[in-house]
């Protein structure tokens, strides 16, 4: 793959050494090209948007502009088209948490080896969930405690049989549209049009926020008459 048409990745982090493992591991990932390295969050997001970045990594807490607040920044000046992976160490549930509500597509232990790096660059690019295994039991946790409101219901009786179906799955880390599709015993197409409009009626940004709805509406979900 040519380096245009390469996934544009973008580096964030204070600590240099870091940065730099980092950038070794993924110059020798088939098809990603590392576009810029930044060292606080409000440099994270002037180069987020000035190198065009598909992805960013971010670590969550950087001088100047937390990572939370910048992984919003980024979100919001790209208009959704840059994806952002929070970065984290053990037991920073709770920032982890904050930064999905952010609007990062999921997140990453520090302690991943190449192949979870990469996984998870292509899986955010693609738009898929990062849930299944990057998601620790605390944070769904305080995800599925959050009170369901009126307007978690009205969404959800918004959802047609086979969308509340895919939400379902979705909040129980099944997120590739090839296993969705195989779940579901449809097509692939399916799958991608019942993701969209689920996306749509609940106000999803993408399909990790919305997985992470489905969490929340579980027990409204199962009441939902699967067809």
């Amino acid at each position: 793959m040519t380096e245009s048409g390469s996934i544009r990745v973008l580096i964030a982090d204070d600590n240099r050494p870091f940065r730099r493992g980092v950038r070794l591991r993924l110059e020798h990932a088939d098809g990603i090209v590392v576009v810029g390295e930044a060292g606080t969050g409000r440099d994270a997001v002037k180069a987020a948007i000035a190198e065009h970045a598909d992805v960013v990594l971010m670590d969550l807490e950087m001088p100047e502009m937390n990572g939370i607040d910048a992984t919003r920044a980024v979100v919001e000046e790209s208009y959704g088209v840059t994806r952002v992976i929070a970065l984290t160490s053990h037991g920073e549930d709770h920032l982890v948490m904050s930064a999905l509500d952010s609007g990062a597509s999921g997140y990453l232990l520090k302690t991943h080896d190449s192949s979870q790096l990469v996984d998870a660059i292509r899986a955010a690019h693609r738009g898929d969930a990062l849930m299944s295994s990057r998601v620790t039991r605390s944070v769904l946790t305080d995800i599925a405690r959050r009170r369901i409101t009126a307007e978690d219901r009205a969404r959800a009786a918004s959802l047609s049989p086979s969308e509340a179906r895919v939400v379902s799955l979705l909040s129980d880390g099944i997120t590739s549209n090839e296993q969705l599709a195989a779940e579901l015993v449809v097509s692939v197409n399916t799958v991608r049009s019942h993701v969209q409009s689920s996306m749509r009626k609940v106000g999803a940004a993408d399909r990790t926020q919305l997985a992470l709805w489905g969490v929340r509406v579980r027990s409204v979900l199962t009441a939902h008459p699967i067809g």
